[in-house]
């Protein structure tokens, strides 16, 4: 009996172990179970299948191995999955060639694919649109070829499409507005040709559509906003540089929360509509180089959200109405290449946000309004080739070069070779003159008259000598700095000093009235006289003071920086401090060769002069025909992190206020750190106040609104803001979409967009340095970190700045040759 009992036991055993078995094997037949995560079998060959047709160029694919473990686990590089099934597919910047195969239609809950920023070729694949829960197609900036494939407008739950940057050709499938949900259509940089689908202008999803840089033609639809009582949601509408003919349409106003309209480099004719200015969102409106013709429409200065303004190089003829300063938020207003007529408006003078203005190769007349003087941020100014006449305001002339008026007969004074005309002595008439009119003309001048005459120019003559003599003994300057149109250092002081020589690591010049002049090493050598002779021209003003340019009767030139008054501490700790700023040297900081004390308390600074102004400028007030390559940016970011590194670690300093305005560049455009140690020169007021200026200009770290104390974590947020501009191309003190640049650019790349966080400049070479912007823009995001323990230190950055870019490494502390476009 117990054997028989033993028997059933291990009969009972064993028929449940082969179950078991039977149950586990049956479960492998459909899915794999690997670390608790399970995979459907049927996914599992789709993505073996995928991975034969792809090219891995950098070994990114050896996780997906035979077996297929790990698939959902996370071990299979860019897979995603939920409850066994793959749901992503993300592997941008991997450098992946070959194709996609069709089989990824087989992938029923595929929800994104992301293989954006690679060398794949070959054709979108017609299944995509078999797939029912497809979300987002991030294909751009890669090799595609051939048509749309009509079918991906079959994908009911689509938002986001973007194959922009490839060389697809054929017509835009009108079957895309299909998808109910597509709120971003982006087919930019492609070769498509045909004319724009009608259906897209009744897609109440549609928010984003981008098909510049095609070969479309024909007209654009004119039934925008006309499908019922939908609410359009269109806010981005960019059709520049296509073959697009006909008129603007009239129904685009029907859009009301349009924020950019570009319709450049096509032939498009006829008048601007007066109804676009219903567009109360307008934030660009960009016509330039078209065909477009007529006047001026009155209306669009409702526009009070526009921010650039560009109808460059088109057939408008009218006058400018005075009314122009209603666009209190423009920033680039560009006519150029145009028939318009009458006087330039005064009221431009009162729009202190514009930073270019273009009015170039017009019609206007009269004379430059002196209002214009008042623009502050201007950094871009053209009115050559007008009828314009009289003499050209100051300020304008000293800021812009003969280039910014030439080709106007009547205009003067913005050259040596353009002088003025001195105007004409006034004279007065004798009481012998006095009598009717009619007889003034017939009467000759009597002895007493001439004698007069004689004397008041005798007079002129020995006055003007006079002059002309004294401005010699002020080491004959004066009369350069009149042709030049410039003011001398001695009139910022406002006070004539005789110096005396001296020698010394440190000089110090002292004059009769108490002036007093410290030198620093430096390549040159000048007296305080030298130095108050020298003419200015003002290159900007900053919290901290006025900047100019000062040249030296040697020729020399050398930056001067006038500080406030009453934002300095007292003399003797000034000059304590001074002291120690004047020692630092590193070759990305700009160095402190000299100050000087004026008689009345006049605090001077003097610097190396950066023939390349400002990185602000450099980036931002450059032509269309300059361009930024990309060693030459990253030699700039390495130059900052260096000279921030040297500060933080070696003078225990921090910088406190950080922008691409005191980043100043040198001959071969590197880098060079300029206000770094100003605030132990100033009072703590001041100091706060420079603080907030950062913050409005939008490299200020959150902290600082509530603490107020800056350190490094605040300096490498400003840095972070930097990298970003040089990356973007964009400026931080301008919002886009109501975000700071940080928010922005996370906004872009947390959706995939991040073909359009970079400049345009760079995406041409996106295929051979895609992985340093990616990598770079990574290291940006860590810097501007909203929590300050998660930002790394400037150390850090330079570290990984220098993996990034290798080539660029400094060499035993000595920096690479930075390369550029010249």
């Amino acid at each position: 009996m117990e054997d028989i009992h033993c028997f059933k036991n291990k009969y009972f055993f064993y028929t449940h172990l082969l179950l078991l078995l039977l149950s586990l094997t049956s479960q492998s037949a459909s899915s794999q179970r690997w670390d608790g995560v399970i995979v459907t079998q049927s996914d599992y060959h789709t993505l073996r299948a995928i991975k034969n047709e792809l090219i891995d160029f950098k070994g990114v694919l050896r996780s997906w191995n035979d077996s297929g473990y790990g698939a959902c686990s996370g071990s299979w590089a860019g897979i995603k999955c939920a409850k066994g099934q793959v749901i992503a597919i993300q592997l941008p910047w991997k450098g992946l060639g070959g194709k996609i195969s069709e089989k990824i239609g087989q992938l029923r809950e595929l929800r994104r694919i992301s293989l954006h920023d690679n060398v794949l070729a070959g054709n979108i694949p017609f299944s995509l649109g078999f797939l029912p829960n497809l979300r987002g197609v991030y294909l751009f900036n890669n090799r595609l070829s051939g048509s749309i494939p009509p079918s991906i407008g079959n994908s009911p739950m689509l938002q986001t499409l973007d194959l922009s940057n490839n060389s697809l050709t054929g017509i835009i499938p009108p079957s895309l507005a299909n998808s109910t949900r597509l709120y971003r259509l982006n087919l930019s940089f492609n070769s498509l040709s045909g004319s724009i689908p009608s259906s897209f202008t009744s897609s109440p999803s549609l928010s984003f559509l981008a098909l510049q840089h095609n070969n479309l033609s024909g007209s654009i639809p004119d039934s925008w906003g006309q499908n019922g009582n939908k609410s359009y949601q269109l806010q981005l509408l960019t059709l520049d540089h296509n073959l697009i003919s006909g008129k603007i349409p009239m129904s685009l106003s029907k859009l009301a929360l349009l924020k950019e309209i570009s319709l450049s480099h096509n032939q498009i004719s006829g008048s601007i509509p007066d109804e676009l200015g219903k567009l109360s969102w307008l934030q660009k409106l960009d016509f330039s180089n078209n065909a477009i013709n007529g006047s001026f429409p009155p209306s669009l200065f409702n526009l009070s959200s526009l921010v650039l303004l560009n109808l460059e190089n088109n057939r408008l003829d009218s006058r400018i109405p005075e009314i122009v300063d209603r666009l209190q938020n423009l920033s680039v207003l560009n006519l150029k290449n145009n028939q318009f007529k009458g006087p330039i408006p005064e009221s431009i003078g009162n729009i202190s946000s514009i930073y270019r203005l273009d009015l170039a190769q017009n019609n206007f007349t009269g004379e430059i309004p002196p209002s214009l003087s008042g623009l502050l941020n201007l950094t871009s100014f053209n009115v050559s080739y007008n009828n314009l006449s009289g003499a050209v305001p100051s300020f304008l002339s000293k800021k812009f070069n003969s280039t910014s008026f030439v080709g106007n007969l009547q205009l003067c004074g913005y050259s040596i070779s353009t002088p003025c005309p001195s105007p004409p002595p006034v004279i007065l008439p004798s009481p012998t003159t006095v009598g009717p009119a009619k007889n003034h003309h017939h009467r000759r001048l009597s002895a007493r008259d001439i004698i007069l005459i004689a004397a008041g120019a005798l007079l002129i003559v020995l006055l003007l000598l006079c002059c002309i003599l004294l401005c010699c003994l002020m080491r004959k300057r004066a009369s350069l700095k009149q042709q030049n149109g410039k003011t001398g250092i001695r009139a910022v002081v406002g006070k004539t000093e005789k110096t005396g020589a001296a020698g010394g690591a440190e000089i110090e010049s002292g004059g009769e009235m108490g002036g007093k002049l410290v030198h620093f090493d430096g390549p040159f050598v000048f007296t305080a006289d030298d130095l108050l002779c020298a003419t200015a021209e003002i290159m900007g003003k900053s919290t901290y003071g006025t900047a100019y340019k000062a040249t030296l009767e040697d020729g020399n030139q050398v930056a001067v920086k006038r500080l406030r008054e009453k934002t300095t501490k007292g003399q003797r700790e000034f000059e304590t401090e001074a002291a120690g700023l004047g020692k630092i040297r590193h070759e990305n900081l700009l160095a402190l060769r000299a100050y000087y004390l004026g008689p009345k308390g006049e605090k001077l600074l003097v610097f190396d002069y950066m023939p390349k102004g400002s990185l602000a400028s450099f980036l931002h007030a450059r032509g269309p025909e300059m361009i930024i390559n990309w060693p030459t940016r990253m030699n700039i970011a390495m130059g900052i992190a260096r000279g921030l590194n040297y500060l933080h670690t070696e003078e225990n300093m921090v910088h406190g206020n950080l922008t691409s305005s005191n980043i100043l560049l040198d001959e071969q455009t590197n880098a060079h750190i300029a206000d770094f140690g100003l605030s132990r020169l100033m009072t703590t007021a001041a100091n706060t106040n420079v603080i907030a200026t950062a913050g409005t200009l939008g490299y200020r770290a959150p902290e600082l609104s509530k603490l107020k104390n800056v350190n490094t974590k605040t300096d490498v947020y400003s840095l972070g803001v930097i990298i970003l501009e040089l990356l973007t191309g964009k400026s931080p003190g301008e919002p886009t979409n109501g975000m700071d640049l940080p928010q922005w650019v996370a906004s872009i790349v947390k959706e995939e967009w991040t073909n359009e966080v970079f400049d345009l400049e760079l995406m041409k070479d996106a295929p051979t340095i895609g992985d340093e912007l990616l990598n770079t823009l990574k290291l940006a995001l860590h810097c501007v970190d909203p929590s300050p323990t998660a930002r790394p230190e400037v150390q850090q950055v330079l570290q990984q700045l220098e993996e990034i870019k290798p080539d660029l490494a400094a060499d035993d502390g000595a920096k690479a040759p930075p390369p550029t476009d010249e």
